[in-house]
């Protein structure tokens, strides 16, 4: 009998390589702070060997969001492209132990697997210094035949940095909505919506039925200063879009329909993965036939629980945590 999923992600399978720092470390080093930077492969191993409390753990944006989401109890899988190294078979043991089917074995490639060094400030910040490797070789032909049945697609903007992403999200996309399924995508970064805006807005227009971002995120994506604005024109194209504002309320809309779901101030502890679990409680709702304001809810919950620890997946029991809201 023939495998089905509730959710489907495909991104750069990276892993993650966390450590605090102070800024001025930040400083020293020249990273940027609080924002995502690609780095070569040299730039990749100086970081590495600069990092004192390192924890390691399998990432990249989509895949930690489809660890949220099958906390949850969905049925979860990742495409994703690591190299027969000793990361990349880290990275395929360690996401199916957690209950998330990977389906393409590690396998030689030219470049090592990918990863990411992240460097957590006292205040939460973090600063994301990625080696894209083989994860962001992903292609058309990467893609395996796992569509049976439908469900949910989620895709990564990382993975648009490379044009072999672009073809595989196309391809995966049409395979989804043949199978009766739907497709969200996740902008990633406003690098990456500055970078590709026209594959984005076309992506999202003719192919995608959720879309989610944030204000800096959209408004780089269509060029203005206003996030009414640029929420405006994603939704007359799109039949669902979410914006996350930084600590304030999120907004979604659905055609005419404007839903707000409240935030509320929260100790940050690590803000690594705020982003990929507001999607993957949003994306659980509308995997589990909620209403929208529920999804958007639950979202704000799976966002607030994993800033309050270090590392960008759920700690808590995150259905205890939705009772305690009236979500279930």
């Amino acid at each position: 009998m023939t495998q089905t999923y509730d959710v489907i992600g495909i991104g750069n399978a990276i892993v993650d390589v966390i450590a605090h720092s102070d800024d001025s470390f930040l400083d020293h080093m020249g990273i940027e702070k609080g924002i995502m930077q690609l780095v070569e492969r040299e730039r990749a191993e100086l970081l590495y060997a600069a990092m004192e409390d390192r924890m390691q753990a399998p990432g990249g944006s989509v895949a930690n969001t489809l660890a949220g989401i099958g906390a949850l109890g969905l049925r979860t899988a990742f495409i994703g492209k690591v190299r027969d190294d000793a990361l990349g078979r880290f990275y395929a043991e360690t996401m199916r132990a957690s209950g998330t089917a990977f389906p393409n074995p590690p396998k030689a490639a030219d470049l090592p697997t990918s990863r990411s060094m992240i460097f957590v400030s006292p205040d939460g910040e973090r600063s994301m210094n990625t080696y894209l490797g083989a994860g962001a070789d992903l292609g058309a032909a990467d893609v395996p035949d796992v569509f049976a049945g439908g469900g949910l697609l989620f895709l990564e903007g990382y993975l648009f940095d490379k044009d072999d992403g672009k073809t595989a999200f196309t391809e995966a996309a049409a395979r989804m909505r043949a199978a009766g399924g739907r497709s969200a995508i996740t902008i990633s970064d406003p690098f990456c919506a500055e970078r590709h805006r026209a594959d984005f807005q076309r992506l999202i227009a003719e192919d995608m039925d959720v879309a989610i971002g944030n204000a800096k995120e959209w408004c780089t994506l269509y060029e203005t200063g206003d996030v009414e604005e640029a929420l405006g024109r994603a939704a007359e194209v799109c039949g669902i879009v979410a914006c996350t504002r930084s600590g304030e309320d999120v907004w979604v809309r659905a055609g005419d329909q404007r839903i707000v779901a409240p935030v509320e101030a929260a100790r940050v502890v690590d803000a690594t993965g705020a982003g990929d679990q507001f999607a993957a409680g949003f994306l659980y709702g509308i995997a589990a036939g909620r209403d929208l304001e529920t999804a958007a809810r639950m979202g704000v919950v799976c966002a607030r629980e994993v800033i309050g620890h270090v590392g960008p997946r759920p700690h808590a029991d995150l259905d205890a945590l939705f009772r305690a809201e009236g979500l279930l």
